[in-house]
This record gives structure tokens, sequence and C-alpha cells, in this order.
């Protein structure tokens, strides 16, 4: 039952704005003689009609529907995806969330007829490092920044924090904790885990949960300055071949287990109520029609008893189904569907499907329990509860970006700073003269990255999007002036007068999830290094600030700094980074991933391949002694690039056909093939193919170039059956690979030896279902040996 008073002892900040709120009197139904919460929820289920109980297990996002759909078809939740906002508004001041808030609870709650029970609705969130969806909350450090911290506690807080926040705007439920091991760091999502060891995303992951919910047992547990959370993604995700996101794990189930499940026991002990499924596969069966793993294992052995629900349309890419046709979900152990947009569709084929016998009732009432259970203990099915802009926090717009708050996020900044390289430039002497130079040096929203104000976060949110932030130059300027010196902003390095120390500020751009995903190490913007480079060959002392949502391959950087920090994705807090450079607090920030000595990308998860360990860092009075690091990288030596396609033309030299008709400049009919012009970037510079069962288009050149292929390729769906390449004389099914990258933008094709031994001089892609690909470049070049094949 959800307490709407503060605990005696209320932990974190969130008790630094606790106050007392009247007790209502208590209803007559309150006063008579006491049902138990099970017995509660079985009457509740039993009164209800099969369609009430099926919308009870579907979430669409708010800009989807409206409150009168809320009203008619009583929806058990809903969500904000992550460019989406309240009327439309993805950049909604605070009030507006909390208006939708009521709106949607008091559609939700008007009288049924026929002695149906009313059941509030709940808005979820991804609040994933702090209320960040909300101009002016908090932004604390990603999960990568927080695993360096090796703090508990603090991470306890900050759950805490957070929590409150999203009170404040009328929210029951957060999409957090990611538990997620990342072992490949090409994956776009590691920023979102705490470590490669299971054991300390499992201790981080534990401490987050009841920094939200609080302690199980305690007065306060889910009650006022708490909300629901979310441990996500069961299980895996962490874990995908080439870190590749929503995509395949292989290998023996135990040995998996020991990594990707560890964290889970630890997050059910500690009451997270809800679990996410993930996205990826498990040895070729998706996540959310596997009933082994999310019915067997997660409730049977782990003893789960909350309720899972599914990931952004999650469930359409299960074998066999489609965005609103899935029964094998439900059946497998989803309890929620996570349906965005087609939430009408889903809903009929649902009721349809319980109607013909495809799903029993006893699992749809088992689903609708679990979501009722988690809402009793949520408080939402108390005779007295209140709706959100009633409740403790709500409107207190004061509390987004709380002072609190940000103390507790500045020192998660500091303490997640890791010093990788120390010549004694650090701590900075008071009274020098800085220079602090780099783009990310003054932008709040590159220190923030991905799920920052918008899905992917952005360097078009200028500072004026965050109220009340630190950006790490603002940092630097105030600690300078404090130490007696001065601090001066120049983006590319130039000045007047010589300084004593220069700081540069550099890193990965914001991205999340698939948009992430890399294909090597190297940070291909080459800024920081030719600023480093700058300062060096001018004889200035020069520490670098790395951003960055992984570990990187940056010893050419390394080797040219005199200081070198792997300050991750600090968030809206920048004061935190100069505490560390001036002193104002020891480094103590370790290593929670392994530092890749080489450029090439592969796993590194342990001593071999590793530059620094986890566990590696220095303090501010430790001096390194790294000597010159090896700045070999195949990747980067300046190979020939043979052009076949480029620019919407194909190369002199190179034929494409079809049925062993021509298509000049890859473009016309011709038995089965369909390619016409297409703009990306300028007119008809690409091409769309779209295949007839069956059908096939060969590419050959006589004499252009050698070495792998390189090809920049989108699909907006799947193909539904197997999709064939011929590279030479060696032929192999790419329709999984395809499957993967479908619906995720333009990405790059990589051929090698690795999958296509001896390669030759053609490439033949037949699609023996219909299907449309599109294709900007084709191009051959020389790659490392060992290159692998990548989609």
């Amino acid at each position: 039952m959800k307490r709407w008073f503060p605990s005696i002892l209320a932990i974190g900040v969130a008790a630094c704005s606790a106050e007392m709120v009247p007790v209502e009197p208590a209803s007559d139904a309150a006063m008579a003689p006491a049902m138990s919460d099970e017995a509660r929820i079985a009457d509740m289920v039993s009164r209800m009609s099969l369609e009430r109980k099926i919308a009870q297990l579907i979430q669409p996002q708010i800009n989807s529907f409206t409150a009168e759909d809320m009203q008619r078809y009583r929806f058990g939740s809903y969500l904000n995806g992550g460019n989406g906002g309240p009327y439309g508004d993805e950049f909604a001041p605070g009030p507006a969330w909390l208006k939708l808030a009521d709106e949607m609870w008091e559609a939700s709650t008007r009288p049924l007829p026929d002695d149906e029970p009313v059941i509030p609705v709940m808005w979820g969130t991804d609040a994933v490092h702090g209320h960040t969806n909300v101009i002016g909350a908090t932004i604390f450090p990603h999960n990568i920044g927080l695993g360096a911290t090796g703090d508990a506690e603090l991470v306890h807080r900050i759950g805490a924090a957070t929590a409150t926040e999203i009170e404040v705007t009328g929210i029951d439920w957060n999409f957090s904790p990611t538990v997620a091991v990342a072992r490949d760091d090409r994956w776009g999502r590691t920023y979102e885990s705490y470590s490669e060891d299971p054991a300390i995303v499992a201790t981080m992951g534990a401490a987050l949960v009841e920094g939200l919910q609080g302690k199980k047992d305690d007065e306060d547990y889910l009650g006022r300055g708490r909300v629901i959370a979310t441990a996500k993604h069961f299980f895996g995700d962490g874990g995908t071949d080439q870190g590749v996101d929503q995509g395949d794990v292989n290998g023996d189930l135990a040995e998996l287990a020991k990594i990707h499940i560890t964290p889970y026991p630890a997050v059910i002990e500690a009451g997270v109520e809800t679990i996410m499924a993930s996205f990826n596969s498990i040895n070729g069966r998706k996540m959310h029609g596997n009933k082994e793993l999310l019915t067997d294992v997660l409730r049977d052995e782990l003893g789960f008893d909350g309720l899972v629900v599914g990931d952004w349309n999650g469930h359409g890419q299960v074998a066999g189904c489609t965005v609103t046709d899935c029964a094998q979900s439900l059946l497998a152990g989803l309890d929620i569907y996570m349906v965005p947009d087609d939430w009408k569709g889903l809903m009929d084929r649902l009721i349809a499907q319980v109607g013909d016998g495809t799903i029993p009732m006893e699992r749809v009432d088992e689903a609708v329990t679990r979501v009722l259970r988690v809402k009793m203990r949520a408080g939402l099915l108390d005779d007295d509860a209140l709706k959100p802009s009633a409740r403790p926090n709500a409107g207190e717009y004061d509390k987004l970006g709380f002072a609190p708050h940000r103390a507790v996020a500045r020192e998660a900044v500091a303490k997640s700073q890791v010093i990788l390289k120390n010549t004694g430039v650090l701590p900075i002497e008071e009274g020098a003269s800085i220079l602090v130079a780099g783009t990310a040096a003054d932008s709040i929203a590159q220190a923030a990255g991905g799920w920052t104000l918008t899905w992917q976060g952005g360097l078009e949110l200028g500072n004026d999007m965050f109220p009340g932030a630190t950006s790490i130059w603002s940092g630097i300027e105030q600690a300078a002036a404090a130490s007696g010196g001065d601090a001066t902003l120049s983006v590319d390095g130039s000045y007047d007068n010589k300084p004593d120390v220069a700081i540069v500020v550099f890193g990965e751009e914001p991205y999340a999830e698939f948009a992430g995903d890399r294909k090597n190490a190297i940070l291909a913007n080459t800024e920081g290094l030719e600023l480093l480079r700058k300062f060096d060959a001018e004889g200035i002392p020069a520490i670098a600030i790395f951003l960055s949502g992984r570990p990187i391959w940056m010893n050419r950087e390394i080797n040219v700094s005199d200081a070198f920090i792997a300050s991750w994705l600090p968030g809206s807090e920048g004061a935190g980074v100069a505490d560390i450079l001036y002193g104002a607090r020891d480094a103590t920030g370790r290593l929670s991933f392994s530092w890749p000595a080489n450029c090439g990308g592969a796993p590194v998860n342990g001593p071999d391949g590793a530059l620094f360990n986890v566990g590696y860092g220095n303090s501010q009075g430790t001096p390194t002694s790294l000597g010159t690091l090896s700045e070999d990288c195949g990747l980067l030596d300046a190979t020939p690039v043979a052009d076949w396609f480029v620019n919407g033309r194909l190369a002199d030299g190179i034929s494409a056909s079809a049925g062993g008709r021509a298509l000049p400049n890859l473009r016309g009919e011709a038995v089965g093939i369909v390619a016409r012009g297409l703009d990306r970037n300028r007119q008809e510079d690409a091409r769309e193919i779209i295949f007839a069962p069956d059908a096939r288009i060969t590419l050959a050149s006589d004499t252009m170039g050698s070495g792998a292929y390189r090809i920049e390729y989108a699909l907006d769906a799947q193909p539904a059956a197997p999709v064939l390449m011929m590279v030479g004389n060696t032929e192999f099914d790419i329709m999984r690979q395809l499957q993967l990258s479908a619906g995720k933008g333009w990405r790059e094709m990589i051929i090698t030896d690795d999958c296509a031994p001896g390669l030759g001089d053609s490439i033949m892609i037949r699609s023996v279902a219909p299907m449309s690909i599109k294709i900007s470049s084709i191009a051959r070049q020389e790659m490392p040996e060992g290159t692998e094949c990548s989609f």
C-alpha cells in the first residue's frame, strides 16, 4: 500500500524535501473488514470484461491516443517515448506533463457500468540518468560513469533524487535501471551499463532500485518520493555478436547466464516491481517470445512476482509475429505489450485470439493479476488514491533541478572521473592561467549524451535548453577564479598570451541505442587529437578531458597529453570535473570497463587486449609512467578506395544486371528487379532496389579494385525469407543480418574473406521473397587481416 507520508528516517536527498501532508479520514470501504491484497485483486479480475482485461496489457505512447481513447478503452499503462512529450511538444515544461497525467488519470477512473472495477492507469518514462525528458531536471552521469564511482550508496541517493523529480510531473513508473552487462563496447548502449563485470552491475542496479522504490520493508516503500522501478533488459542485451543492438546472443546457456543473468537475483531481492524483456535473441530465439527464459527461468527459478513489460514493439520481432498480431509473447510470459502506435490493431487481435482459444483466459487473468499487483503495491488501487497533481511533490517545480539533487550529481561527476595519465600537471596549481579548448567544452548537450531531452540527445540542443546546469567550461572558469587564476575559452585553441596549462575537452557526439553501434574502437573526429598535438608542439602542458559512452582506443591522444581523464558522460553538473582538476576532491574514480590497447574493436573483457584493466585509475598526487604507447592501427592506414557505385553513378568498368539484362547506372527494370533513383544527400545519389520473389541482381567488375566490399545500405522492413549473397564463388544467407539492420537507418555492410573466402570480382544478391533495399554506395578497400564481416 502506498503511504503518502515521509519515513522518519527518509533516505538520501528525497528526505531533504519531505513535508507532512494531511491524512484523509478513512472511507467506509476502508473501514470494512480487510480483504487480503491477493483476494482484492482476484475479485477485481473476476468482475472485468475481456476487453478491459486486454486493455490492462496494452501500453501505447502519449502521442498516439487521447484522453477520450483512455476513457473508452482503459489502457493499463502508457508511456512517453524518447521523442514524445505532452500534447506533441517534446520540450513541454513541467506543468504540461502534470496536466496530462491528471487528464489520463481522470479518464481512466470514470465510473464503469455493470459493477466493473475502475482501475487507474499508470505512466512510464525513461528517466535513465535523471528525469531528463523534462527541461530543468537534474542530469546525472550515465551508468558507465556511475560504475566508475564504485559507490552504491551514491547511486541509491541518485535513485531517490530521480524519483522525487519524476513525482513532480505526476509520473508513476521509471524504465530504469539498465542492468545490462556490456561485453562488446561497439554496442551503442554501452554507456547504459555500469560495467563489464556482472558483480558491479548487480550491486549498482540493486542500489538504484532501492533508491527509486525504497527498501521493501521500509515505511516509505513506494511512498512519497518513490516510483516504480524497472530492471532491463532480460536478458543478454549486452552480449550480442559484434555489439549489434537488438542482435543475437549465442553460446552455452549456463555460461551466458553467469554473465547476463547475474544482476537479476540482486534486483529481485531489492524488490524491483517490473522487468523489461530484451530485444535480442538467445541462440536464435527472440526474448519477447522465449517462454523457457521469461517464465521458466525468470518466474520459476528466480522467483520474480512482478510484471514483465515489453520493449518498443519488441513483440513484433518474434518469429511469426507482427506488431498487431503476437499471441506468442503473451503465452511466453510477457504481461504488457509496449505497442506505441498500433495499439488498436493489437487489442482487437488479442481479444479475437482469446475468443478462438489461441490464448487461454487463464493466461490473460494471470497477466492482469500481475499488473494489478504492481498497481496495488504502488498504492494506485487504494480507496483514497490521489490523482497525480494531489500527490506529494507534484507541482513543486522548484524540485526539478533541486539544489540538493544537483549537489549529488556534482559529487557523482567528480567520483566518476578516471585519471588514466598524469605526468604531474594535476592538480592544477593555484593562480594558473588556463586555456580551455574544444567544441565540447561549453556544450552541456555533449556532456549529457543520449536520452537527454530527446531520444538521441544532440549538439543542436543549446545550453539555454538546460536552465540551472553548468558546462565543463563554466565549472573550470569558476574554479580558476577561486584559485586566484584565470581561464579563457578558445574553441580552436588560439591565444594571444601563452597559457600555463591547456585543457582540451573532446569526445563522442550524443547517440542512443543502435545509432551508436560502431564497427571499431576509433574516434573518427580528430579535433581533440589535433588540439593536443598543437599544444604539445607549442610546449604547453595539456590535459585531455575525454567525453565518451564507452572506452575507445586513445593511444595517440594519451601520448600527446600530460594528463588524460576519462570523463564519460557527466551530465549537467560540469563543475564536478573542475573539482578533480583543481583537487577540491580526491580522484577516486576507477575503471569499471577494460580500456582497449588496440583500435580494432574486438571485445576486451579482462587483461587480454587491455591497456588498462577494470579497477585502474589514479589520484591527482600519483604521477603515472606509461611510456610511449603504440599508435599502430591498420584501420587508419590510407589504403586506396575503388568506388563501384557513388553519387548515383556506376564507375567505368562496373556493370549491373538482372537476368542477363543490363541496368545502366544501376537503374531500370529487368527480370523481377526494379532499380530507381533515391535522394539521400542530393538528387538521386542513391538507389532503391525492389526484388520480386526469387529475383536477383549482379554487379561485376573487370579490374576495379581489390579487398573488402563496403556497401552503404538501409532497409525499412525485415526480409521475410532467405536473402542469398554470392561474392565470387561463395554463397551465404544474409537474411538474419538484414533483419537486425531493418529500421535502423543507413548502415555499412563490410564483406571480407572472413565470410567470403577469395572475395572475387562480383556480387550477386537474390531474395527468395519480395524485398526492398536502399543502396547509396559500393566500394572496395583493403582491410586489416582478420577484419570481420559486419552489417
